[in-house]
């Protein structure tokens, strides 16, 4: 059973009972929009999106700047004005604090001192903005 249909408007295509034979090459992207009166698809390319690589140290920077977010030096949408959310800013501290005592023993030199340094200076800022 190679295809499915489940739902209006999707087919869902399981390739380990496929008798296609495998290319090896990677596929695009593609975005599925169901054609709700005839229940047929559209795919279109996506397009492309340019993010930072996933590892540790942009985690740890993602999350210190959800926090500076939060203590509202910069607007969610531009020209608007920032607002401060210190119970926000807290929790997300919190994570960080959680994660650098989860990832005890595992973090590399560099990696130990990014997340000490950022829980730091968070912290500092927090009590400085509660004060």
């Amino acid at each position: 059973m190679a295809e499915e249909t489940k739902g209006e408007g999707f087919v869902i295509r399981d390739r380990r009972f496929s008798e296609e034979p495998e290319t090896g090459a990677k596929e695009e992207p593609v975005s599925v929009k169901a054609d709700e009166d005839k229940g047929q698809t559209d795919k279109t390319p996506s397009e492309p999106q340019e993010y930072p690589s996933v590892n540790f140290t942009n985690f740890v920077i993602s999350l210190s700047t959800s926090a500076l977010f939060h203590f509202g030096d910069f607007p969610e949408v531009e020209g608007e004005k920032a607002e401060k959310n210190l119970p926000a800013a807290k929790q997300t501290i919190d994570i960080l604090d959680m994660l650098q005592k989860k990832t005890a023993g595992n973090l590399d030199a560099n990696e130990t001192s990014l997340i000490e340094g950022v829980i730091y200076e968070l912290k500092m800022r927090y009590v400085k903005e509660k004060g």
